[in-house]
């Protein structure tokens, strides 16, 4: 068969795997600081499984890690750092501001 035949075949590419993010001998615990803040995004959610490159099972005992550092207040529940910060006031408050003066 013509390789013109063939258009929805993909080609054989080598692929390199790659390593997983959770090796045999690291532990999934909630004082392993160095390990759970790498499946924590800058906002301080949880990363989804697709994005961690985990099984089920090693997505679910991150969770739970993470879950109980917050409780144990080893991490924060939220990473607000620039929730407060005003750059310029809407026009709704600016508004509420005027009449109050």
């Amino acid at each position: 068969m013509d390789k013109s035949k063939r258009p929805f075949l993909k080609s054989k590419r080598s692929f390199r795997r790659r390593l997983p993010p959770i090796q045999s001998g690291d532990r999934i615990d909630y004082r392993n600081m160095s390990l759970i803040s790498r499946f924590i995004s800058e906002q301080g959610k949880i990363l989804s499984r697709r994005v961690n490159k985990l099984t089920l099972k090693q997505q679910r005992l991150i969770t739970i890690a993470i879950k109980q550092a917050r409780i144990l207040s080893l991490l924060p529940f939220l990473n607000n750092d620039k929730q407060f910060e005003r750059t310029e006031s809407t026009a709704r408050t600016a508004g509420l501001r005027a009449r109050k003066k």
